[in-house]
């Protein structure tokens, strides 16, 4: 048992020091959406009416008081952010559209895209 012990103490170190460092930042239990009753994922392109200091810190302040979404990302291109909402019908998703995001103020435009099939999802890091 001592020699187990030991031989796993320098690994520890190493994790610790990740931790510590913050390449390791959390762990985390992956939950299949479909199980837990959030089956619809929705790709929600959203484009502000300015995008000054302000309107981008009044959208992200929103959005993080949101469940639902899971991702948001400040884009280049055509919309301002990306967001990717699960929700458990397409009511649901009705309603936060209509009672949250619709709301925001600043939010010029809003375009969802409705995946029917996830197609590859991966957490680990392409690290080679």
């Amino acid at each position: 048992m001592k020699l187990m012990l030991t031989a796993a103490l320098p690994c520890l170190r190493r994790v610790r020091d990740l931790e510590e460092s913050g390449v390791i930042r959390r762990y985390v239990a992956l939950l299949d959406p479909a199980t837990v009753g959030l089956p619809v994922s929705v790709f929600v392109n959203v484009t502000l009416e300015r995008q000054v200091e302000a309107a981008l810190e009044r959208f992200e302040a929103a959005i993080l008081k949101r469940p639902e979404v899971m991702e948001c990302h400040l884009m280049t291109g055509d919309a301002d952010y990306l967001l990717r909402i699960v929700t458990a019908d397409l009511s649901a998703y009705e309603r936060f559209l209509i009672e949250h995001l619709t709301r925001v103020p600043g939010v010029a435009s809003i375009k969802s895209s409705f995946a029917p099939k996830q197609v590859k999802y991966r957490t680990a890091l392409p690290l080679g």
